[in-house]
């Protein structure tokens, strides 16, 4: 494999971490799909990325067709932006994928859960186990101020104001946001920072010390380990493979559109760079509305 090729993919890499400020997460993606792209470059005989023409990327598109589309469009996502990079930093004369349309990626609706099940889903804490309070302060958390589970586990305690109940959420490209946190959270908060988060941190190495959630050792909470405690929690109400962290934050964002907040509030709260992100929380509100009139309109049958 050619090492030009590798060093050209590993300086945009660097560039995406460093000017872009990308999560962990997203660049483990971004490497995973350039690293399939270099073999693919490699098998064609490509050594460097002035070699490409649009033909191999129409090639390689094709060579993707098989998979699920999104994980088509992430990739390819990941090759336009490896070239238009290289153009800005003169390694190539002209970008090659910039007229090849990318996957289409059917829409689909975030899962939203109704506002009983939440609320079962809550009370399902209340249980005498030893993580109980911190189970039930997380999932508070993450339902009353739809932060992703990587912003909830990357918190210290000084990131809360239990004062004025809000909470600086660091988010996608560094970006950070002050978000309110209802009585509920900061009631279930509480609970757990007086009642059960001395305990473990007493366990915790001193460079946990600050974490606002921690696991039974004292090390900080990790998003693996806050899939495991909802997972745990949904299992006892029945709802076992239908909940997932980021449904705590769909639910937060329809609920609000439902009860009257304006999709630029919401756009705010979720930490949205655009509102068209934001709008498709709007396409659910709009079928659940079409769902209660299709109801109990007298006339909606025969219309």
């Amino acid at each position: 494999m050619s090492d030009e090729l590798e060093y050209r993919v590993k300086t945009h890499l660097e560039h995406l971490s460093v000017e872009r400020g990308l999560s962990t997460n997203t660049l483990a993606a971004y490497r995973r799909d350039l690293a399939r792209y270099r073999v693919f470059l490699d098998t064609c005989g490509r050594a460097n990325l002035s070699d490409v023409d649009r033909s191999d990327i129409g090639a390689f598109l094709a060579s993707l067709q098989g998979g699920a589309a999104s994980s088509a469009a992430r990739t390819m996502s990941a090759v336009r932006g490896l070239h238009r990079f290289a153009l800005s930093e003169g390694w190539v004369g002209v970008d090659v994928t910039d007229e090849v349309a990318p996957p289409q990626v059917p829409l689909r609706l975030p899962k939203a859960l109704p506002l009983d099940d939440i609320e079962r889903l809550l009370a399902a804490t209340e249980i005498d186990e030893p993580l109980a309070l911190r189970d039930r302060a997380l999932l508070e958390f993450l339902y009353s101020t739809g932060a992703r589970v990587s912003e909830a586990v990357a918190l210290d305690v000084d990131d809360i104001d239990r004062e004025d109940r809000t909470v600086i959420l660091d988010g996608k490209g560094g970006k950070q946001r002050l978000v309110p946190v209802g009585s509920y959270a900061c009631r279930a908060i509480d609970d757990y920072l007086v009642r059960l988060r001395p305990e473990l941190a007493r366990k915790a190495r001193s460079g946990n010390a600050g974490a606002l959630f921690l696991n039974a050792r004292g090390g900080r909470l990790t998003r693996q380990g806050a899939w495991t405690v909802l997972g745990a929690v949904a299992e006892r109400v029945g709802l076992a493979g239908k909940v997932s962290p980021h449904t705590l934050r769909h639910s937060f964002a329809t609920h609000l559109l439902d009860g009257g907040a304006d999709i630029r509030t919401v756009q705010e709260l979720l930490g949205h760079s655009s509102a068209t992100t934001t709008q498709i929380y709007t396409r659910v509100t709009v079928d659940r509305l079409r769902e209660v009139y299709a109801t109990s309109h007298p006339r909606a049958l025969n219309g």
